[in-house]
């Protein structure tokens, strides 16, 4: 690849060929994208909602230990 690059002025190298790649693999980059981001999106949403269920399971149990305690 090198070779057949070597004779070409610097703009085909960094500007023409980068073009022609996202013309033609532009549809497949946006959706790894949009894929990924969609991921990690999601798994940012379990995250809350385990940690929120957690949170309120730990002050319900702690909660009503709290009360026995009391009681005694």
């Amino acid at each position: 690849m090198d070779k057949l690059l070597k004779g070409l002025p610097w703009w085909v190298k960094w500007v023409a060929v980068p073009v022609i790649a996202l013309v033609v693999f532009g549809s497949l980059v946006a959706a790894l994208v949009s894929f990924v981001i969609g991921l990690l999106f999601k798994l940012i949403v379990f995250v809350i909602l385990v940690g929120a269920l957690v949170l309120v399971v730990k002050r319900v149990t702690s909660g009503g230990s709290r009360s026995n305690k009391r009681d005694w």
